[in-house]
């Protein structure tokens, strides 16, 4: 491939995702010379496939080039760009969450703070891929507008996934007493299936592994049952304490809410699970609430 096809691919999947408002931006970011930039989008920008401000008439660029070897390819590269977003951010929230549960298992107040920083790339990885889905919805003909907002979906329940993972970091940061080795064994336990239930879900979705539902409702009955068990200890521990110390109080508070957290990446595994089975075999989602309904 030469140079100059390489170099136009890189500036249209740029206007595609970055909606630039001039050609400086575009050699800025790309680190190319402007006058580059013009003589590739010269063109584009003749034909009109290429508008100023820039974006890209799909539907133009598909009359004219649609039939021809080039290597950008709107009605594929588009799911394509966003099911790889999507797999960076699966990837990044489960780094978010091991981070964090370190952070707990060592009790690293720094290791808490640097997942929290984390949490700043989750959000940001969101909002492109947000913005990226309302790219297509304007700008591309060929997708089902129900099919390409279930990315976006996806992708806030990643962004809700790693604020759960914060609440680890909270508990560090806001914490100086040592976690009891039965409830921290319990709490390893569903850290596991929580990473479990985001690779199910994750995999259902990208790959269309959906028959993985079984997997993780398997993984989300034992995460249950951990639950039950780790509150129980929490119960045994706080008749112990005096609660009347509000540093205890808190300890207990937040302690729980750590728990919750593995719980809730559960839940929310579930409903990414459900959103790949509507994705990949279009059966809609119920309306019902899961807690109301068996899925058996």
């Amino acid at each position: 491939m030469s140079r100059s096809n390489k170099t136009l691919e890189e500036i249209l999947e740029y206007i595609f995702y970055q909606n630039p408002t001039n050609q400086d931006e575009i050699a800025d970011d790309l680190k190319i010379t402007r006058r580059y930039v013009t003589k590739l989008l010269k063109p584009l920008l003749d034909e009109g496939i290429v508008k100023k401000v820039y974006v890209i008439d799909l539907k133009k660029y598909d009359e004219i080039y649609g039939d021809s070897n080039s290597e950008f390819n709107p009605k594929d590269y588009s799911t394509n760009i966003l099911i790889k977003n999507l797999e960076n951010m699966s990837n990044h929230v489960k780094n978010q969450l091991e981070l964090s549960f370190e952070s707990v298992i060592e009790n690293d107040e720094e290791k808490a703070k640097e997942a929290l920083e984390l949490d700043y790339i989750t959000n940001n990885m969101f909002e492109k891929i947000r913005s990226s889905v309302e790219t297509v919805v304007n700008l591309n003909p060929h997708f089902k507008l129900s099919k390409i907002l279930l990315f976006n979906e996806v992708a806030y329940n990643f962004e809700r996934i790693g604020d759960y993972c914060s609440h680890l970091n909270k508990f560090i940061i806001n914490n100086d007493d040592i976690i009891d080795d039965k409830i921290l064994y319990i709490l390893k336990k569903m850290y596991k299936y929580a990473q479990m239930s985001i690779s199910y879900s994750t995999d259902a979705f990208i790959d269309g592994s959906v028959d993985l539902k079984g997997n993780l409702r398997d993984t989300e009955e034992k995460m249950h049952q951990r639950q039950s068990e780790a509150m129980k200890e929490i119960a045994i521990h706080m008749l112990d304490s005096s609660l009347d110390d509000i540093g205890t109080a808190n300890y207990y508070i937040y302690l729980t809410r750590v728990i919750k957290t593995f719980e809730r990446i559960g839940d929310i595994s579930v409903e990414i699970m459900d959103i790949a089975v509507e994705f990949h075999r279009d059966i809609p989602r119920t309306t019902v609430p899961r807690y109301f309904r068996d899925d058996g």
